[in-house]
């Protein structure tokens, strides 16, 4: 288990060290009024902690996120982020977990498995020769905004969302264009989730994008951890950015 940095000091965590534990309630000191040089620290929902990196974002420098790679986290974080995500995907009563590739898929999986379904339902970014370019839509990320790919449903999956009450899943959502790229994908499929869980919302602005898809749908997010976008103070550490700066 890595040490735990002094609460003044989290510019001392190893960047091997991120995701890799889930720390007790107030390990890292946080709230209102906090800076941060390079370590954001997310709380579950029983108030445990898990250390995220912070990330420039491109640009000027003044602007930043927390990062969440669930791919590289331990086993006991995916772990962590499941159950809080599957206690919260319970209340939409699902009958389906749609997976978002590519991160959302361990995710999807690891939800659909505590809610006790047999499978859950993956979306792709590789076409495959039987699909059909009416069930895809182009899809884009904070994380890689010029490298857009594109979404599609595999054709023989429809059976198994069609009248049903579905819940997509996947691991950020920062500016909202990745699900939003979803809801439209599933939309040609006549398909209208009742809920969407992430294992981080990042920032506001996925507000703005998804009310301007359908009003109603930032009622339906919920996820395990949320982060605020950063802003560089004049000490060069990061706080959270100001709602002046927020879209939603």
């Amino acid at each position: 288990m890595p040490l735990v940095p002094d609460r003044t000091s989290p510019h001392d965590f190893r960047p091997h060290d991120f995701w890799q534990v889930v720390y007790p309630a107030g390990t890292f000191a946080s709230g209102a009024g906090q800076a941060w040089r390079d370590l954001y620290p997310a709380a579950l929902p029983d108030g445990r902690q898990i250390a995220l990196p912070i990330r420039v974002l491109p640009g000027d420098g003044s602007a930043a996120v927390a990062s969440l790679i669930v791919n590289q986290a331990s086993f006991a974080v995916e772990d962590a982020l499941c159950d809080a995500m599957a206690e919260r995907a319970a209340r939409f009563e699902p009958e389906v977990v749609i997976g978002v590739p590519t991160l959302g898929l361990p995710l999807a999986n690891g939800v659909a498995r505590r809610l006790g379904h047999d499978r859950m339902v993956a979306l792709g970014t590789s076409r495959k020769f039987w699909y059909d370019d009416g069930l895809s839509e182009p899809m884009s990320s904070i994380t890689s905004p010029a490298h857009a790919k594109r979404l599609f449903l595999d054709p023989r999956m429809l059976p198994l969302i069609e009248r049903r009450r579905v819940v997509v899943v996947d691991d950020v959502i920062s500016s909202g264009a990745s699900i939003r790229a979803v809801l439209a994908l599933l939309a040609k499929a006549g398909i209208a989730p009742v809920g969407i869980v992430a294992a981080m919302l990042q920032g506001e602005r996925w507000r703005a994008t998804l009310a301007d898809f359908d009003p109603g749908v930032p009622a339906i997010v919920t996820a395990a951890l949320a982060s605020p976008r950063l802003a560089r103070t004049k000490d060069g550490l990061w706080s959270q950015e100001s709602e002046a700066f927020s879209d939603g």
